[in-house]
């Protein structure tokens, strides 16, 4: 078999590519950000708080004073804060990726609901971007782009109810959080079958980080600033640990390596950590019945169909 000559700290050029990357102001969302700019391309950094965008932002500019990338505010539980966003970044250029990386990854101990009335990690993890993908659909579409969906190890662990998606019922907080991201998974993989039927040259992919953990990350003001303690115990997880920079080396070559595949799994070599690879999702997430009940829900729940023939169009163009 050959070597794989992908170095993750060396990226092909991306000058005059164009990508959305959602929770932008830190973790995985922003080393990719930062990894996406160094090698050129234009991001656009998304984040539901505002100070700590701009935090984020100046901690790009002081990486790279160079980089080429703007900011706008969206909130991923927020059916009208995506709807906004979106029309803003529909007025523009196409859109060569879009990383739907923002999500909640220390759930609430009670179950909580958003002022669309969906609970609160579902709706963040999966409904935001579901919505997202579904508005920006036609700028990814003029531009034969990607779509790289978060998913996670967790998928394997914590048995799914695909009758309670939203936990109406035995909420606790660390099924909620494995619950959106089998949801995500499946509608990553379900996307691309969908994509394909319709003849769009869109593709989707889902791609995980391993055990990344921001105490075995680098500081950077503003945006990574564990404490003492977290460093400590993070770093007595060193030999399976990783940070979230080499995490997010896996999305971003997910979302940019021109060999990669529509309905493709990527995860880091050793599963936990390591150089970015094609992997193999939970079986769960790769039943089609499965994700197509949660793509019905979802489109239901958003009230945001995806607009195929639209799409088609602005292919055409």
């Amino acid at each position: 078999m050959a070597r794989d000559a992908w170095d993750p700290r060396h990226l092909p050029d991306l000058t005059g590519r164009r990508y959305l990357v959602t929770g932008s102001n830190s973790g995985l969302g922003f080393f990719s950000t930062l990894q996406l700019t160094g090698a050129g391309a234009h991001v656009i950094m998304t984040g539901r708080n505002p100070a700590r965008l701009s935090a984020a932002r100046a901690a790009v500019l002081r990486q790279n004073p160079d980089a080429r990338f703007e900011t706008i505010v969206i909130d991923t539980s927020n059916l009208g804060s995506i709807r906004s966003a979106a029309a803003t970044v529909r007025g523009r250029n196409g859109l060569d990726g879009l990383l739907l990386n923002a999500g909640i990854v220390h759930p609430p101990k009670e179950r909580e609901t958003t002022g669309d009335g969906h609970e609160l990690v579902f709706a963040t993890n999966v409904l935001g971007h579901y919505a997202l993908a579904g508005e920006l659909l036609t700028s990814l579409a003029a531009a034969r782009g990607r779509m790289v969906w978060v998913g996670s190890m967790s998928t394997s662990l914590t048995p799914y109810d695909p009758i309670d998606p939203e936990l109406e019922n035995e909420y606790t907080a660390w099924r909620a959080y494995v619950q959106s991201k089998v949801a995500t998974t499946a509608l990553g993989l379900e996307a691309d079958r969908r994509l394909r039927a319709e003849g769009l040259d869109v593709t989707s992919l889902v791609a995980h980080p391993g055990y990344s953990t921001s105490g075995r990350t680098r500081g950077i003001v503003g945006v990574n600033e564990p404490s003492k303690g977290k460093r400590f115990v993070d770093n007595l997880q060193a030999a399976f640990a990783q940070s979230k920079e080499h995490g997010a080396w896996v999305l971003v070559r997910a979302l940019v390596d021109p060999e990669a595949e529509g309905g493709q799994f990527w995860g880091p070599a050793r599963i936990v950590s390591g150089a970015p690879r094609p992997a193999t999702a939970s079986k769960i997430t790769r039943d089609p019945e499965i994700a197509a009940r949660l793509w019905h829900y979802c489109e239901h729940a958003t009230r945001v169909p995806w607009p195929w023939e639209k799409a088609r169009k602005a292919a055409r163009r």
